[in-house]
């Protein structure tokens, strides 16, 4: 019989959805953290956890012997501290993204993991959005050709939930929630080689960062690409994909009446004017879920983690790259190095 693997969640505002996760998972809510007391009494009592398992200090929580997975659910300027003590109490962690904001916490990140024999995940989950997982998987089958550009964007609205951590300067729209659309592209096309943008800042002035990005990329065989971030669009949430290829384009609106769009050519190599397959997808965009049940099979078979520390390290140095070519005008090559 499998064990039921136990579960601290810290930070509950978007750890609701974890201890939905863990619950849809059949492992069990082992404790919770927040340093709202309303929010911890209204989720406590929403998932009857007990008294005693409630906690506003996360430094309490992790001490519990019987936990086996931390999920790091916090303002991403708190993710160092939590994942290098979580690791080092014994426990696996699943931390949502990005990384961190500073290259020399991600460095440390990646460096505790990489030391310890426990597995951490980061919450890329675009990757696992069913939707993104299916582009992926049309991309990489060839039914397309060869990719030749890739396009995606991240625009949210955060007018109304411009709360302090999002506003700190560091906390940059490319890093804070660009990074799904720079994972999703990095995924199906590579490592950038080279990236150059532009960025403005006309929405938001609560915030000293440019509140709009545009990114032109250089992926690995001459693969081109382009990323647009909006933290202060007047408009739905949007993660809008596009991926062109020689033989047909996939086209994936989450805002339209549509799902994901193929056109292709016949066998002739002309162009059918109609989408040649309309697929039919799940449209949710969070699926922690799925995110959870992959860590789950990498604790339970002893296999190297997908969304790893250092991958997460990656998507965030192509990020600080971006904003690095927008601040100086020139084209900046990502440094992997961590």
């Amino acid at each position: 019989m499998k064990k039921v693997l136990k579960c601290g969640i810290i930070g509950l505002s978007m750890g609701i959805f974890h201890l939905d996760a863990v619950l849809a998972n059949g492992a069990e809510i082992g404790a919770v953290c927040d340093v709202n007391p309303e929010t911890l009494k209204k989720i406590g009592d929403k998932y009857e956890i007990p008294e005693e398992k409630r906690f506003t200090d996360w430094k309490e929580l992790i001490k519990i012997k019987e936990l086996d997975i931390i999920h790091i659910v916090t303002p991403d300027q708190l993710h160092r501290e939590i994942s290098e003590e979580a690791l080092k109490a014994g426990k696996h962690v699943l931390c949502e993204k990005p990384i961190a904001l500073k290259r020399e916490d991600i460095s440390a990140i990646v460096k505790a993991a990489e030391a310890s024999d426990k597995k951490f995940m980061i919450g890329q989950v675009m990757r696992l959005n069913p939707a993104k997982a299916k582009i992926t998987e049309m991309a990489n089958s060839g039914e397309i050709g060869e990719i030749y550009c890739v396009e995606s964007e991240y625009a949210h609205d955060y007018a109304t939930i411009l709360h302090g951590w999002r506003a700190d300067p560091l906390r940059h729209g490319v890093i804070g929630g660009g990074c799904h659309a720079v994972d999703l592209l990095r995924h199906i096309a590579g490592d950038p080689l080279e990236v150059f943008a532009y960025g403005s800042h006309k929405l938001l002035p609560e915030v000293s960062y440019d509140d709009a990005t545009v990114a032109v990329l250089k992926y690995p065989n001459g693969v081109i690409g382009r990323i647009f971030v909006s933290t202060g669009c007047k408009r739905p949430y949007t993660s809008r994909t596009v991926i062109y290829g020689t033989k047909g384009t996939i086209i994936w609106d989450d805002t339209a009446p549509t799902d994901i769009i193929l056109h292709r050519v016949d066998e002739g190599g002309v162009y059918l004017k109609k989408p040649s397959q309309i697929v039919k997808v799940d449209p949710s965009h969070h699926n922690i879920t799925k995110e959870l049940e992959i860590l789950i099979d990498h604790i339970e078979n002893d296999t190297p983690v997908r969304m790893s520390a250092r991958e997460g390290a990656k998507t965030a140095a192509i990020c600080f790259a971006i904003i690095e070519s927008a601040k100086t005008g020139k084209p900046v090559a990502p440094d992997y190095e961590f």
